[in-house]
C-alpha cells in the first residue's frame, strides 16, 4: 500500500479542486492502484492502459495516480486516447469517401494510431516528446506548439481512454443494430464494419503496448447515459458563467452516446476476464477493487 503524507494530499486536493471528501476514494482506490502500478513497472516507458466508460472517472483517476507515483520518485507521462483524435479535415475525408458517421470523433478509426506509437517509442527514448493535445472546442488538433513537452525516457506512462485496449466484436456480432442511430444511420452496417476492422488491424498494434490494463466498469449502459448527462449539465453551468454555448441538451447527448454503445457494452462483456485490475463502480461511482 502507498503511504500517503495527509498534508500532501490535502495540497493535492486544494490545487486539483477536488473536494476534501475525495480523499476517501483516495485512500480506497487511487493509493492501492497506485501501489500495484509501482510494483510491477519495468521501465522505460511501462504503459498502463486505463479504460473505462464516458464519466466513469479516468481523467480523475490519472491525475491523482501521477502525483501518487511521482510522489515515489517515478517519472510520470499521461496521455489520453482523445488527443489522437484526426484532425478534422482528416474526418470529413473519411466521411466522404467511406461514411458519414466518421466525420464524428470517438470511435476505432477516427485516431492518429501512428501517432500514438511515436508518442510511446519516444516516451521510451532519449531525448524529448512533444504530447499532442487535441482542441475539443474547436473540434481539431492544437497546433504543436500547444503541444507539453515531456524529457525521456520516462519510467510510466498512463495512456486513458473509453476504449483502450478493446478487441474487435465477431464479425456475426455486427449484423444487428445496438440503437437508433445503428438503425437508421448505418443500415448497411457500413460503419460499424469499419469500426470493427480499425481494431482488429491498426489499433491492435497500438494496445499491444500496453503492460498493465486496468479497466473500470458501470453498472449497465443506462448508468453510463446518465454519468454522461452530468458532464454535460457541469458544462453548460461553466459555459452559461462565461456567456457560452456549445453545450449539449440531455437529448442531444441521448444521440452522442449511442456512437460508444455498441462497443462499451462488449467491453463489459470481454474484457473484465482478461484486464489487470478491474475497478467495479456502482451508480454513485464509488469503487471497489476486484
Amino acid at each position: 500500500m502507498t503511504t500517503i503524507d495527509p498534508s500532501w494530499l490535502a495540497a493535492f486536493l486544494r490545487e486539483e479542486g477536488l473536494p476534501e471528501g475525495f480523499a476517501a476514494e483516495v485512500e480506497v482506490l487511487h493509493a492501492p492502484l497506485a501501489a500495484r502500478i509501482a510494483a510491477v513497472a519495468m521501465g522505460p516507458a511501462f504503459v498502463v492502459g486505463i479504460c473505462g466508460p464516458q464519466g466513469s472517472g479516468k481523467t480523475t483517476t490519472v491525475r491523482v495516480v501521477a502525483a501518487l507515483l511521482e510522489a515515489q520518485g517515478l517519472t510520470v507521462a499521461t496521455l489520453s486516447l482523445d488527443d489522437l483524435y484526426l484532425p478534422r479535415a482528416d474526418r470529413g475525408a473519411l466521411a466522404r469517401d467511406v461514411h458519414p458517421l466518421l466525420r464524428t470523433r470517438g470511435v476505432p478509426g477516427t485516431h492518429d494510431v501512428a501517432l500514438g506509437l511515436a508518442v510511446l517509442d519516444g516516451l521510451a527514448g532519449e531525448g524529448e516528446t512533444a504530447l499532442p493535445r487535441f482542441d475539443k472546442a474547436a473540434d481539431d488538433r492544437a497546433p504543436v506548439e500547444a503541444w507539453r513537452v515531456v524529457a525521456g525516457p520516462v519510467d510510466i506512462v498512463l495512456f486513458e481512454g473509453w476504449c483502450v485496449g478493446a478487441r474487435p466484436e465477431p464479425a456475426e456480432a455486427l449484423a444487428a443494430p445496438v440503437n437508433a442511430l445503428e438503425r437508421e444511420r448505418d443500415l448497411d452496417g457500413v460503419w460499424r464494419a469499419h469500426v470493427n476492422g480499425a481494431l482488429a488491424g491498426p489499433y491492435r498494434a497500438l494496445f499491444a503496448r500496453l503492460d498493465l490494463l486496468v479497466l473500470f466498469t458501470a453498472p449497465d449502459f443506462e448508468t453510463v447515459l446518465t454519468w454522461r448527462r452530468e458532464q454535460e449539465a457541469k458544462l453548460r453551468e461553466r459555459l452559461a458563467a462565461t456567456a457560452q454555448g456549445g453545450a449539449m441538451t440531455d437529448d442531444e447527448v441521448a444521440v452522442f452516446v449511442q456512437h460508444y454503445e455498441r462497443l462499451t457494452r462488449h467491453i463489459a462483456r470481454e474484457t473484465p476476464a482478461r484486464a489487470d485490475v478491474v475497478v467495479a463502480l456502482d451508480k454513485d461511482r464509488r469503487s471497489s477493487i476486484l
